[in-house]
């Protein structure tokens, strides 16, 4: 059975994720749109694909299914983005958007996103209804037949068109370019293999670049996840080359990770909080502030302080999209890379927020090094890591059973509170750890905080040993 997780369905390439399924997930959006009756006299959709094995060709048997049933379908050129498609869908008027993409999951994957018309993830309301319309298509499967792609182009159907340049031309008008340029960055971008190549260059014609080369087996790279691990070239590289920063994009580029001049991991929880800090301090930016249950203590703190009105939402940036959609965000997101501000469309999009990142250290003349340290300083050692264990169906049975019981204690901490929003988060003195099962994969994460990363550690070997 085909079930969409955490972000959209994703499978292994020729066991689960193949061109009959595919199909019958392509078939179930159209459905789903002549169902709505949303712009019922020219219903359309805008697909894209990122740079894994065979995603361009399940985006053109994707576009041949919806094209077929009357559908006007955008198709990009080239690999996209996942914030390309989603800023297209609404630039476009589009009913829906499609991305071809597995994100940061390894090479074995891909995967099959859905947008909303408004820019950003489709609700869970709309994911439901496809998978509606996908069950009856398993119990029932059609038999299709699909016109060729030269004859939808002809008749207008397929439209094809290219999705970096209005893009970036959307990115250079929102962020202070002039800022950035005056202060002279040298910047080491690393798109990992992923849909940011062949775009670093159309917003910072200087920048150098590594891993741009099209492989979808991502090389070097296990897996295209912008967290320290995965970033010990860019690191290396940031300090041999004398570089100001280093950014990093994970397959699909709507997430971001970043290097400080010392070639040090900056991870998502700091750049949340730089930002945050930016658009409330200088930019004088109003609205809630959105994070999800994985989301670093210091935001509650700062909202605290501030007085900012704060939401906490389960893992899943399609959580955050949906609330920035109805209401005024500030900024939003989570834990992994993918962030949304009050600036751009209510997506996560790691080229931007990059770009806001760098603007950030130009207008407030400090390296990345110094905003990090200014963190520790107004809100004391916060320090973090994450663990995704692979696990048989008993283990994780047995691991999610012992964290529902509400230990007393993990390791030698107490636990003094509880959340179980999503998954089970214990709090304890300085720190908490939160365990939950993966909405994409085969394992479980175990995450934490604390004032030091001994205690981090010690907090989820600690978790990963609840029986």
């Amino acid at each position: 059975m085909i079930v969409f997780g955490t972000d959209g369905w994703r499978g292994l390439i020729a066991r689960d994720f193949t061109f009959d399924n595919v199909r019958l997930v392509a078939m179930a959006t159209a459905k789903y749109i002549k169902k709505t009756g949303a712009k019922e006299n020219n219903p359309a959709v805008v697909i894209g694909y990122d740079t894994r094995f065979l995603s361009k060709e399940f985006a053109e048997e994707a576009a041949l299914v919806i094209a077929s049933q009357g559908i006007i379908v955008h198709l990009t050129d080239s690999c996209s983005s996942t914030p390309q498609v989603s800023f297209h869908t609404k630039q476009k008027g589009a009913d829906l958007g499609v991305i071809i993409t597995a994100s940061h999951n390894p090479p074995l994957y891909n995967g099959y996103k859905l947008k909303a018309h408004f820019g950003g993830p489709a609700t869970p309301e709309q994911i439901a209804k496809v998978e509606a319309e996908l069950r009856k298509l398993e119990e029932k499967p059609p038999q299709f037949s699909l016109k060729t792609m030269d004859a939808l182009m002809e008749a207008n159907k397929i439209r094809i068109f290219n999705s970096k340049e209005s893009y970036v031309r959307n990115i250079k008008k929102k962020i202070d370019m002039d800022a950035i340029k005056a202060a002279g960055f040298k910047v080491l971008y690393d798109p990992m293999h992923g849909a940011g190549i062949d775009t670093i260059k159309m917003l910072l014609p200087d920048a150098d670049e590594i891993h741009g080369e099209y492989n979808p087996s991502f090389g070097e790279i296990d897996h295209p996840e912008p967290i320290g691990e995965m970033l010990t070239v860019l690191s290396k590289k940031v300090k041999s080359g004398k570089y100001d920063v280093g950014i990093a994009t994970d397959g699909d580029a709507d997430r971001v990770g970043a290097m400080d001049e010392e070639g040090n991991f900056v991870d998502s929880h700091r750049i949340f909080m730089i930002l945050l800090k930016y658009l409330y301090e200088v930019k004088k930016k109003k609205g809630v502030v959105v994070k999800t249950v994985s989301l670093t203590s210091m935001v509650d703190a700062y909202c605290k302080a501030k007085e900012i009105d704060l939401r906490e939402t389960p893992v899943g940036f399609k959580h955050t999209a949906k609330l920035m959609n109805e209401e005024k965000v500030l900024i939003g997101g989570e834990e992994s890379g993918g962030l949304g501000t009050c600036l751009h469309i209510p997506e996560r999009d790691g080229l931007f927020n990059a770009m806001l990142l760098l603007e950030a250290m130009a207008v407030k003349k400090k390296s990345l090094k110094q905003l990090c340290d200014e963190l520790d300083e107004e809100f004391g050692t916060h320090r973090y890591h994450r663990r995704d264990v692979h696990v048989t169906q008993q283990q994780k049975k047995t691991i999610l059973a012992a964290a529902q019981k509400t230990p007393k204690k993990i390791g030698r901490f107490d636990v003094i509170g509880t959340n179980t929003l999503d998954g089970y988060k214990f709090f304890v003195e300085n720190g908490w750890l939160l365990i939950r099962a993966s909405g994409t994969e085969p394992l479980i994460r175990f995450y934490a905080e604390a004032e030091s990363m001994s205690k981090v550690n010690e907090l989820l070997e600690a978790g990963m040993k609840l029986k």
